[in-house]
């Protein structure tokens, strides 16, 4: 973790899973997508996911952002169980805590870019005045600056995802949780993204948690961790490095 002044070890970790389980269906008809799984993370850190389908990467990835909830074991995220929050509890604290991007980027294709980063902040009940100007500030900070009023149809696939990533941090979450940021990209505008999630961590101290298929994007992560088989195989930094 050296090198990132921002990684905090003081205090409990923002995310910790005990013994993780999670089945899928009953008797024989039963999926273990998990089956007693550890991992801890802390405030600052940026850690990739890898792993085949059907490893239990993305079962993880809806436990951490709270979209699920494990069959046996818990889920720490500062210190809080998650597991014995209400439904509601969850979606509080996925709409306070936790931002979310998405490999297909999830706009709403008829508004604008400032209303689709705007939206987090709706649901928080913020006033218009409030949630127009951190949006705009958001946009900025992901170089978007002067496409406040474009659609997503009039913006590239890298500018899509620039919308998607401003939205995802104009709440300041403790957590962003990206699902193959890059995977509907190519190559040099997967790297520009890369460059954004990295400077991000590194400027703003934002923990970032990311499933990746590739090793060129897991290797602008700080720590690589492999799933196979419902199991966590493998912690270490990623084989390759970023040029």
């Amino acid at each position: 973790m050296s090198g990132n002044t921002h990684v905090s070890q003081s205090g409990p970790p923002l995310v910790q899973l005990r013994k993780v389980r999670k089945v899928y269906g009953t008797g024989q008809a039963a999926v273990h997508a998990l089956k007693g799984i550890d991992l801890t993370i802390h405030a600052g850190e940026f850690v990739a996911i890898m792993g085949s389908s059907g490893s239990g990467k993305s079962t993880t990835m809806n436990i951490l952002g709270c979209l699920d909830t494990p069959t046996s074991g818990s889920y720490l995220l500062q210190g809080v169980d998650v597991g014995a929050l209400t439904r509601d509890q969850r979606a509080l604290l996925r709409r306070y805590f936790l931002g979310f991007v998405f490999q297909g980027f999830n706009l709403l294709h008829r508004t604008t870019a400032l209303e689709n980063v705007e939206l987090p902040l709706i649901y928080r009940s913020m006033p218009g005045g409030a949630r127009r100007r951190l949006a705009a500030e958001a946009l900025k900070s992901v170089g978007l600056e002067g496409r406040e009023s474009h659609s997503p149809g009039e913006l590239s696939g890298g500018q899509q995802q620039r919308v998607a990533i401003a939205r995802a941090i104009v709440t300041h979450p403790k957590l962003l949780l990206a699902d193959e940021p890059t995977g509907n990209l190519d190559s040099v505008t997967s790297r520009e993204i890369m460059e954004l999630l990295t400077a991000l961590n590194r400027e703003r101290g934002l923990t970032i948690v990311m499933v990746t298929h590739d090793v060129e994007t897991a290797a602008f992560a700080r720590r690589c961790i492999r799933f196979r088989d419902g199991l966590i195989v493998d912690g270490q930094p990623p084989e390759r490095k970023p040029s």
